[in-house]
């Protein structure tokens, strides 16, 4: 984030811009570094389809599924670090138990995510095990509840494998903020696996589960699924439920998830989404079944995009991206094209006063959540003589470095004399935002653009330089400011590691268009060749 007084000049110097001529985009070669060669290239598979058929043929047993997933977890954490808390014994029981109600030829035994091992990001409530938020003021924090994205997966037979970790209660973008451990990514395990639903996205990415959920506040599903070379899906504000989802920044947490293939991703928004009465902010409107409408390989015809119109935003190929991150995208837009769609470049005027915009409204939202943290209401209770000592000691022995700065931010943001020049004005550049996607989502179905300025970087290379980690939030936060659902899907490659650093598209839809984010992307992921986005990594486990 910038200073306050930079950040306080870039939002009150804003103004309406005219619109920009449209120009066609031009498409470049994308650059390309050699996939991992031990895997051979093709369309992504459906596990959970996969484990469906298995388990209704017969040909696998849910304990069968199970040992695999939990085999492979066991010789791949070591290095990978994914998991705050692994629920192996409980996993074995729930298998052995749908094992049964097969066999006896229970109604309805094979739900739509029957044996099907979920990862579930540590800051969504679950009854059987700890909830920590990745703090150390919640150590041993267990809820009398599920989360209701976690209780609708359970009752549609899905098998909670563990806790996932993140940075402190979400705010991060390489997980390097979580009070236990530093996750890494599963293509170099010297690189971070972003942030904050890091873990979440390395265990799909290591196959240590089958899918996973995360939340996404400012990209936290779209950057480390672009990171680590998985799909995230963050979708429409309020189109799943954030009751047992540890608040953040209320008006900005969406509840997302990871997939190794679109068809997955879709399949556990069809299963999350819907309306709430726990969470007043979930919308009405009925969930559809997202995976039902997403068309296989040998059915598509020759342009099966033909009609959609694309916009590539000006502003996030520009100044500050990587050329292997722009090769890569402009890469992905030609095979757009190619498949029918019309690309043209559009810009977003406002694009750049999102980012600290929303710092300030994330941190201003946070100072006031995170105040339950105190050591009475919530978290582990440190002696004291006095209250105010109670509160003092608990919070700074309980809380890590960046929680407590954007604690501070916010209650400055958010203090007399300083909430008109910092807090109104972010959130009058928040309606900008929005008009300004509104705008050119009326000219185009969807809009593209990296889901980060780099591919993962190294551990340690920007956790002292937080200005610098902020930066890395622009291609994700202006969609939350404006409530949207975006779809990132891996789309290519830059030089790095053993077999090069995957890079993700983000794709960005107009409110519960998820159907038609998910239909394009799962078109784009069939379609595209000479891709493996499997990491080298479990080619050696």
């Amino acid at each position: 984030m910038p200073p306050p007084l930079q950040a306080h000049r870039l939002l009150i110097s804003h103004r309406r811009l005219p619109t920009p001529a449209r120009r066609r985009f031009t498409a470049v070669s994308s650059v390309q570094s050699a996939p991992a060669t031990t895997l051979a290239p093709g369309p992504a598979t459906s596990s959970i389809l996969s484990i469906r058929e298995s388990l209704l043929s017969g040909e696998r047993t849910a304990a069968d599924i199970t040992s695999e997933y939990l085999s492979r977890l066991r010789r791949t954490e070591p290095s990978v670090r994914s998991f705050i808390h692994v629920a192996d014994a409980a996993a074995e029981r729930d298998a052995e138990e749908l094992d049964r109600r097969i066999a006896s030829g229970e109604k309805d035994a094979v739900g739509p995510l029957a044996g099907v091992l979920v990862g579930v990001k540590d800051n969504l409530c679950t009854a059987n095990m700890p909830s920590t938020g990745g703090s150390r003021i919640l150590d041993g924090y267990q809820p009398a509840y599920d989360a209701t994205a976690v209780r609708r997966l359970r009752e549609a037979g899905a098998i909670v494998v563990g806790k996932t970790n993140l940075d402190e209660f979400g705010m991060g973008s390489t997980t390097e903020g979580s009070a236990f451990q530093v996750t890494t990514n599963p293509w170099d395990d010297s690189r971070v696996p972003g942030g904050s639903s890091g873990g979440s996205a390395s265990a799909v990415s290591a196959r240590q589960c089958v899918v996973s959920l995360g939340s996404d506040t400012g990209g936290s599903v779209r950057q480390p699924a672009s990171f680590c070379g998985v799909v995230g899906l963050k979708p429409t504000y309020g189109r799943v439920s954030r009751f047992g989802l540890m608040a953040y920044a209320s008006s900005l947490d969406v509840v997302g998830c990871f997939g190794s293939s679109v068809f997955d991703t879709a399949t556990i928004l069809s299963v999350v989404a819907g309306h709430d009465k726990m969470d007043s902010t979930s919308s009405t409107q009925d969930a559809p079944d997202y995976a039902s409408n997403l068309v296989s390989l040998d059915l598509l015809e020759s342009k099966p995009l033909n009609g959609i119109r694309i916009g590539i935003i000006q502003e996030t190929l520009g100044e500050g991206v990587d050329t292997g991150v722009v090769s890569s995208i402009k890469g992905a837009a030609s095979h757009l094209e190619r498949l029918g769609s019309v690309v043209e470049e559009v810009s977003l005027p406002s694009f750049s006063l999102g980012l600290p915009a929303y710092y300030i409204l994330a941190s201003s939202e946070a100072s006031s959540n995170l105040s339950r943290y105190d050591g009475i209401r919530y978290g582990r209770q440190v002696a004291a003589d006095g209250l105010n000592e109670l509160y003092g000691e608990s919070r700074a022995n309980g809380l890590g470095h960046e929680v407590k700065m954007r604690i501070l931010m916010g209650t400055y943001a958010l203090s007399a004399g300083y909430y008109d020049a910092y807090y109104k004005r972010a959130q009058q550049v928040r309606t900008l935002v929005k008009e300004s996607f509104k705008d050119a989502l009326e000219r185009y179905d969807i809009l593209i653009s990296p889901a980060a300025p780099s591919a993962a970087y190294k551990i340690g290379e920007k956790i002292n330089d937080p200005l610098a980690m902020y930066a890395g939030d622009i291609m994700t936060v202006n969609v939350n400011l404006a409530g949207l659902p975006a779809l990132v899907v891996p789309c290519g490659f830059v030089e790095g590691g053993a077999a090069g650093l995957p890079v993700g598209l983000q794709m960005i839809g107009s409110p519960f268009s998820e159907g038609n984010l998910l239909r394009v992307g799962h078109i784009f992921e069939q379609t595209l060749q000479d891709f493996s986005f499997v990491p080298p990594l479990l080619a050696e486990c």
